[in-house]
């Protein structure tokens, strides 16, 4: 099965990613007795996709083998995993560099990725919930993998662990098909007029800014929800040691929302209003769960607006495609994925200088964002038709 193949090699490759995330802060914890340096080293292994992202899609856009360069930032990936496990009797700082070569490794089987979604498999709707699947498999299993491992042994077996992930994702890579974006006999311009291109194009081509801005934007809440997760536990249940709760309801909410548009996709609807529709429901819902009404209804209420951000990835990643040009479309995907990261960071250090606020006042502020990144969406032009791939 074509969707089976493309998530057994994509969700491993997310998984690590995500997986790293939590496990990097702990390892940091036991080997240095340092919570400040493993925020450094989180930030570390986030930073270079912003950079990286265009130079990867351009790379991408002009591979003859593109699973090739895909599976190599997999590898890539593995061992640096391996070598950061080894933080205390290696230095901060080669662990640093470690970390930040895995992170510009990530734009390629991230955004990268996704972009040959559709050679993998055929009908569009379909592809794109199964892209979106797999990123949100690998937000959850990514993290938990971590956990399991950290509880069984150290948080070095969870590097240990992340890595092989990876490598299991790279492998896999083996059973995909994807064909080059761009023709072998098609001119090349140099590398850096094709990435002032690719900028141009996602600033200029209204369609896309539109997207990019909304998807962008709605990260911002989604980065500042684990932090306000503390605030609302500790005010909801008395104690912060919750949070993690609501994370995993939020979570669980994205997850069973991709199941059901893989299940049942909604290809009648134009994307552009799924995309929409699903992020101002986010933000409705959270801003439903705002008054205090208790522990379990805050969770339940939260875990309802993950639904609705699943019914809103996969038509982001549809209009993706259906807005860019085959010469330009990886780069598209590298620099909007990265965007989103880099914004789901800034929420996070904007919920941090909050964390004295009231939790009614960082929730709601959360669900705003969510619901200003939906009402965007109404700058989407309509009847906009698919960009020919020139």
């Amino acid at each position: 099965m074509p969707a089976l193949a493309y998530l057994s090699a994509s969700t491993p490759l997310r998984m690590a990613s995500a997986g790293a995330a939590a496990a990097i802060p702990i390892l940091a914890v036991q080997r240095l007795d340092d919570v400040a340096i493993g925020g450094f080293l989180v930030g570390a292994s986030l930073a270079p996709s912003i950079v990286v992202a265009p130079l990867a899609g351009v790379a991408l856009d002009r591979a003859r083998h593109p699973r090739a360069l895909i599976a190599g930032a997999g590898l890539v990936t593995a061992a640096m995993f391996v070598v950061a496990a080894f933080l205390g009797p290696l230095p901060a700082g080669v662990v640093a560099l470690a970390l930040a070569v895995s992170g510009a490794a990530t734009p390629f089987y991230f955004g990268g990725l996704s972009s040959f979604v559709t050679q993998a498999i055929a009908d569009e709707s379909r592809a794109y919930s199964a892209d979106a699947l797999s990123y949100n498999i690998g937000s959850v299993a990514g993290p938990a993998v971590a956990a399991v491992a950290v509880g069984a042994g150290s948080a070095q077996a969870a590097m240990f662990a992340l890595a092989a992930t990876a490598l299991v994702g790279s492998v896999a890579m083996g059973g995909l098909r994807l064909a080059p974006h761009s023709d072998a006999g098609a001119e090349r311009p140099r590398v850096w007029r094709q990435i002032g291109t690719g900028l141009a194009y996602l600033a200029g081509h209204r369609p896309i800014a539109v997207v990019t801005a909304s998807g962008t934007l709605s990260q911002l809440g989604g980065g500042a929800l684990p932090i306000a997760a503390l605030a609302i536990s500790a005010q909801r249940s008395g104690t912060p040691v919750h949070a993690a709760w609501f994370i995993t309801a939020f979570a669980v909410g994205a997850l069973a929302g991709t199941l059901l548009a893989t299940a049942v996709p909604a290809s009648r609807i134009p994307p552009e209003w799924r995309m929409g529709v699903g992020f101002a429901a986010t933000g409705l819902v959270l801003l439903a769960a705002t008054p205090d009404a208790g522990l379990a209804a805050a969770l339940g209420l939260i875990g309802v607006a993950g639904v609705f951000t699943a019914h809103s990835t996969a038509p982001m990643l549809l209009l993706r495609t259906q807005q860019s040009p085959a010469r330009l479309r990886s780069q598209v995907f590298t620099v909007g994925s990265a965007l989103r990261t880099t914004a789901a960071a800034a929420g996070a250090a904007i919920a941090g200088l909050l964390a004295s606020a009231s939790v009614e006042l960082q929730l709601g502020a959360i669900a705003v964002v969510w619901v200003l990144s939906g009402v965007l969406m109404l700058a989407y032009p309509r009847r906009a038709a698919p960009v020919a791939d020139s």
